[in-house]
């Protein structure tokens, strides 16, 4: 039997439990802090594989593996589990430390979304940070306070929690993100939230951690401000959508956003997104839109190809409007992309430009002609077919880009 320990939160590991250990494996902190028998054989967690393969050498005897708080979540026993089978292991759980800080500030966390950038892409964090009010990280080497800091907006607060669970050494810290960026924060740092003050408390939860996905998408123009009927049509923003695939960990721009219908919906189904429009009163338009849908939209005023200089690079790309500078616009989006972007134009002649922009970034071009005829009233209790304006929709997909989720 392997016996599992969750421990460095407050709670001390009971000797009895490593009584008569013949191997005893945890971090460095975690193996000083308990007696030892004298008998048993060390081993200090680093890589995980050799500390894998030294336990099945001892098969048959007691092995105790000290972990962090509780490591049936995004620690330890996942790898246990699959290595030697889930009925050898007894998992004795401690307290989590997303759960201890949280604790430490009073706040209810069933609707924190909790997301590992230990030994993972750190924009995954990041872009979940953006997108939610209420986010635990789980911390790594060169993704920690300082670089969360200096890649989230100053509308964030950050509570840094290190050493929990050690008298002495333990500190809970509210910082800015411009203040966590200029700290070096050692190795102690044990978690870290990030929370949108305005909404920090929450609502009460049915369903715990990640939010459900919203009832309706590709909603009706009515449901925007806009400004003369110039908005992305809700059949255009449907397939638009579906082609861009936004999910929580993405990075989404809406590049001509108009009423940012477009981003606003992204931002609905948990992307991360940033809105560019040239115009003032667009701007405001799209801020105002987040606003009503309860989403945060991050907006730039400025206009495309330079707007984008400085952005950090997008998983997905919608580009509408656009003018003479459609083609640069649209090589500028696609070279930069890491998945897709997606391009809606009403012009015929802008298509074929448009087409080798995609392709020439080497993404794998397709597309339609999308029309449409609504259902309309007319006097007499009848109704007719009212047809919208053709659409061009184009999209091109980088082929070789590594699936991910947001724990991967």
């Amino acid at each position: 039997m392997i016996t599992v320990v969750g421990t460095g939160t407050g709670a001390p590991v009971p000797e009895d439990v490593v009584a008569g250990a013949a191997l005893v494996v945890g971090g460095r902190r975690h193996l000083d802090a308990v007696r030892l028998p004298e008998a048993a054989e060390r081993v200090v967690l680093g890589p995980l594989a050799p500390a894998l393969d030294t336990i099945a050498r001892y098969a048959g005897q007691k092995v105790v593996v000290l972990a962090s708080g509780d490591p049936g979540f995004f620690g330890i026993v996942r790898a246990l589990a699959e290595r030697f089978g889930a009925g050898r292991l007894d998992v004795r759980p401690g307290v989590s430390s997303v759960a201890t800080a949280f604790a430490r500030i009073g706040l209810p966390w069933d609707d924190a979304v909790v997301v590992s950038a230990h030994g993972r892409e750190l924009r995954t964090a990041v872009n979940v940070c953006r997108a939610r009010p209420k986010v635990a990280v789980l911390t790594g080497p060169g993704a920690g306070p300082a670089e969360l800091g200096a890649a989230l907006p100053a509308d964030r607060v950050l509570v840094v929690a290190s050493a929990l669970g050690d008298p002495a050494r333990e500190r809970v810290e509210r910082v800015t993100p411009a203040e966590a960026a200029a700290r070096d924060w050692g190795t102690a740092v044990s978690v870290v939230l990030c929370l949108d003050q305005t909404r920090a408390l929450g609502t009460v939860r049915t369903v715990a951690g990640v939010p459900a996905q919203p009832a309706r998408w590709a909603l009706d123009e009515g449901e925007f401000a806009h400004r003369d009927s110039m908005i992305t049509k809700f059949e255009v923003r449907a397939l638009a959508l579906a082609r861009l695939g936004p999910r929580l960990g993405d990075l989404v721009w809406d590049v001509g956003a108009g009423s940012g219908s477009v981003a606003v919906e992204c931002a609905r189904l948990g992307a991360a997104v940033v809105a560019v429009e040239k115009a003032a009163d667009g701007v405001e338009r799209v801020r105002a839109n987040a606003r009503a849908h309860g989403v945060d939209v991050a907006v730039v005023h400025g206009s495309a190809p330079e707007a984008l200089d400085g952005l950090d690079d997008p998983d997905a790309v919608f580009v509408g409007g656009g003018g003479r500078e459609l083609a640069d616009i649209i090589g500028a989006c696609a070279r930069r992309a890491r998945r897709t972007v997606v391009v809606a134009m009403a012009a015929l002649d802008r298509v074929p430009a448009a087409r080798e922009a995609l392709m020439a970034a080497g993404l794998t071009c397709d597309g339609l002609l999308l029309q449409s005829s609504r259902l309309a009233p007319l006097p007499g209790d009848v109704t007719r077919l009212a047809a919208t304006n053709p659409v061009f929709l184009l999209w091109g997909v980088r082929t070789q880009v590594s699936s991910k989720g947001v724990d991967e």
